[in-house]
């Protein structure tokens, strides 16, 4: 089993910056690919970014290509999502996920690749 607990998240107003983060439990956290997701009210859940195991793969949706950054530390056993230049329209519940074993980095903008999910945090942008 892994258990992903998701943290950084709160209010913040529009253009400003945010760095949510997200632990994974399991010793080969290293061998994980990871996802962030989000979820704003009345909408379905959204890939935002991924990243994969080794961290040389990363694949961004379009709406914040440029605006957020995904990067992982293995030793921490935990994945970063850095995000600037904030929205009101990225206001939403933000959700990592972890698949197991091997993927090809197109696969990773898909929420059924992954195996595991945490229980999400709140970013909130103020206009």
């Amino acid at each position: 089993q892994v258990q992903l607990v998701e943290s950084g998240g709160g209010l913040v107003q529009a253009g400003g910056s945010l760095r949510v983060s997200c632990a994974a439990s399991g010793r080969a956290f290293s061998t994980y690919a990871m996802g962030w997701f989000r979820q704003a009210p009345g909408k379905e859940r959204e890939f935002v970014a991924a990243i994969r195991w080794s961290g040389g793969g990363t694949t961004y949706a379009d709406s914040v290509k440029g605006r957020f950054t995904i990067s992982r530390d293995n030793s921490k056993n935990t994945v970063y999502l850095q995000m600037n230049s904030l929205k009101p329209e990225d206001t939403a519940v933000y959700y990592c996920a972890a698949k197991v074993g091997q993927v090809i980095v197109q696969l990773l903008q898909f929420w059924g690749t992954y195996d595991y999910w945490g229980q999400g945090t709140q970013v909130t942008v103020s206009s």
